[in-house]
C-alpha cells in the first residue's frame, strides 16, 4: 500500500517511484530484527532501567529542540536527521513513558487512589513530557501519549472523579493551546465545514472523503487509486488509510479495522494471564498506545476530527512510526514468553 499510494509523488519527486518503498524497507528490516531481540528480553530488564529509559528520551526531546540538532520537517523541529533518514524521539519517548507508567502503577498500587499523594508525582513527569512534545510542536504525537497514558491509568482504580475533573481541566488546556496557535484553529473551522476554505486548511479532508466515497464494496483495484495523482497530499502517511479505502473498498477498510482489533485482543489477553503488576500493564499500555494511534488516524481520514498529523501503526510510511509499533509488539512477546 505505501508502493501503490506514493509512486506517482516518489517518481515526481525524485524520479524514482520506490523511494519511499525503499526506505521504509530499510526500516521494516531494523524493526523485524528488533522485534526478534525485544521478544527475548525478560521484562524484568525494563522493570530495572525503565527511570533511565525515560530520562534518555527525555534528554531527546530536549536536545531535538535545539536548532543545529533537531531538524524541521513540515513545520515541526521533531526529527534528528540522518542521512535520507529520519529519527522522531517523540515515537520512542511513548515506548519509555509507558514502561515508566507501569513500573510507577504496579509500585504504588495502595496509594494510588490518593491522587495528590500517590499520582501526582506521575503526572508531572507526564504532562512535562507532553509540554515538550508540543514545544516542536507535534499535537498529535502529544495526544497519543497523553490518552494512552490517562487510560492505563484509569486500569489502576483511580476515582472517577479524578478523570471527570481531569476532563475538564484537559478541555480547558486544548482550547489554551488552540488559541495560541491559529493555525489550529483553522483545523477546527475546517473540520467543522471544510467547505469554508476548500482549497486550503479543509483541503486534505475533503480530498480524503473523495477518495474514501466512491470506494464501494470492493474500490477500484489495487494501484488504481485516483485521488493520489496530485490530489491527496502525501498520502502515503497519514491518510494511506484513505488511498485503502478507495482501491480496497469496505472490505479493505473492514480487514484493517479487524486486523488491530485482532492485535488488542491478543496483548490484552497477555496482560490479563500476567501474574505480575508490572508485565500486566506494561503489556496493556503498549496494545493501548496502538490502538489509540491507529483510532485516531482512522477518525482523522474520515473526517470525525480534525487532522492530527497521526499515522496509521504498522501501515504508514514513516520509520520511527515503523519501529516503535514493532518494538512494542516484541516487548509484549517477551512478556508472553516469560511470564508462562
Amino acid at each position: 500500500m505505501i508502493y501503490s499510494s506514493s509512486f506517482i509523488w516518489a517518481n515526481y519527486k525524485y524520479n524514482d517511484p520506490y523511494r519511499y518503498v525503499k526506505m521504509q524497507s530499510i526500516f521494516f528490516l531494523i524493526g523485524i530484527l528488533l522485534m526478534l531481540i525485544t521478544s527475548k528480553i525478560n521484562y524484568k530488564f525494563y522493570y530495572k532501567y525503565a527511570n533511565n529509559g525515560l530520562l534518555l528520551g527525555i534528554i531527546l526531546l530536549i536536545l531535538v529542540l535545539i536548532p543545529g540538532i533537531g531538524s524541521v520537517r513540515n513545520g515541526s523541529r521533531s526529527w534528528f536527521g540522518i542521512g535520507p533518514l529520519g529519527i522522531q524521539p517523540s515515537e520512542f519517548v511513548k515506548i519509555a513513558l509507558i514502561i515508566y507508567t507501569s513500573k510507577y502503577l504496579s509500585n504504588n498500587q495502595k496509594s494510588i487512589k490518593n491522587i495528590y499523594k500517590g499520582l501526582m508525582p506521575l503526572l508531572i513527569i507526564v504532562f512535562f513530557v507532553f509540554l515538550l512534545i508540543m514545544l516542536e510542536p507535534d499535537f498529535g504525537s502529544a495526544m497519543v501519549l497523553l490518552i494512552t497514558i490517562i487510560l492505563l491509568i484509569f486500569t489502576s482504580g483511580v476515582q472517577l472523579s479524578f478523570f471527570v475533573k481531569g476532563g475538564v481541566l484537559g478541555l480547558l488546556g486544548i482550547v489554551g493551546i488552540i488559541i495560541m496557535a491559529p493555525y489550529r484553529m483553522k483545523r477546527i473551522v475546517s473540520f467543522l465545514n471544510p467547505w469554508s476554505d476548500p482549497l486550503g486548511s479543509g483541503y486534505q479532508i475533503l480530498q480524503s472523503l473523495y477518495a474514501i466515497g466512491p470506494g464501494g464494496l470492493l474500490g477500484h483495484g489495487l494501484l488504481k487509486s485516483r485521488q493520489k495523482y496530485f490530489y491527496l497530499p502525501e498520502p502515503q502517511t497519514d491518510f494511506i488509510f484513505s488511498i485503502i479505502s478507495e482501491e480496497l473498498g469496505f472490505l479493505g477498510v473492514l480487514l484493517v479495522a479487524f486486523a488491530f482489533i485482532f492485535i488488542f485482543y491478543k496483548c490484552s489477553s497477555i496482560s490479563l494471564k500476567c501474574n505480575d503488576l508490572f508485565p500486566k500493564y506494561l503489556a496493556f499500555g503498549l496494545a493501548l498506545g496502538i490502538i489509540v494511534q491507529s483510532t485516531l488516524n482512522l477518525m482523522v481520514v474520515v473526517g470525525l476530527i480534525p487532522v492530527t498529523g497521526v499515522t496509521l501503526p504498522f501501515i504508514s510510511y514513516g520509520g520511527s512510526s515503523l519501529l516503535v509499533s514493532m518494538i512494542s509488539i516484541g516487548i509484549v512477546l517477551g512478556i508472553s514468553r516469560n511470564n508462562y
